[in-house]
């Protein structure tokens, strides 16, 4: 039996540091429907959908042919937000949701094929997640550049902001990249 995939992409409109960052024009088009247009290119899904309790947000992606559905103001999260969303839609429990950051207008729609795949594969997996290897020395220190420790079999034990292994000794950074 086939399982249902469905991406949803959280989107708010009040951002601290950026406000209203989902319509920042991009080469004429705001930056929800780059992130929107490069899901919907992933083979594996068949349906997307923004999620967000703005208007504008929501009247932007109906404009441009997008699927949008509201959701309340008071979520702490995306994932709150995608929560919502997937309870209106009348999914099977098997459902596949896929969580694509609305911010994120720059990525190879392969890449969200490559991460439902696992799921289709093996119904026992209940979640992946798209991890590469870092490459940038940078990237190692970086608080926004999560790191992930995998078992044997390439499952997630945990992840962290933080350098792996963290380093509390500034003497011995020397000895890390």
């Amino acid at each position: 039996m086939k399982r249902d995939v469905v991406c949803i992409i959280p989107s708010r409109y009040e951002s601290s540091r950026f406000p209203g960052k989902p319509l920042a024009d991009l080469c004429g088009k705001p930056m929800i429907q780059h992130v929107y247009e490069r899901v919907a290119k992933a083979k594996a899904v068949p349906y997307v959908a923004v999620a967000t309790d703005d208007k504008r947000i929501f009247d932007s992606v109906k404009n441009f042919g997008g699927n949008a559905v509201m959701t309340a103001t008071t979520h702490r999260s995306g994932t709150d937000r995608i929560a919502e969303a997937v309870r209106t839609l009348n999914l099977s429990a098997d459902a596949i949701i896929v969580n694509i950051q609305g911010d994120q207008p720059i990525f190879e729609p392969a890449q969200v094929d490559e991460v439902i795949q696992p799921l289709l594969d093996d119904p026992s997996i209940n979640m992946s997640t798209l991890i590469y290897k870092i490459i940038l020395d940078e990237e190692i220190t970086h608080p926004h550049a999560v790191k992930v420790v995998l078992d044997h079999n390439n499952f997630a034990l945990y992840f962290s902001r933080a350098t792996i292994p963290y380093v509390r000794d500034k003497s011995l950074k020397a000895d890390y990249p």
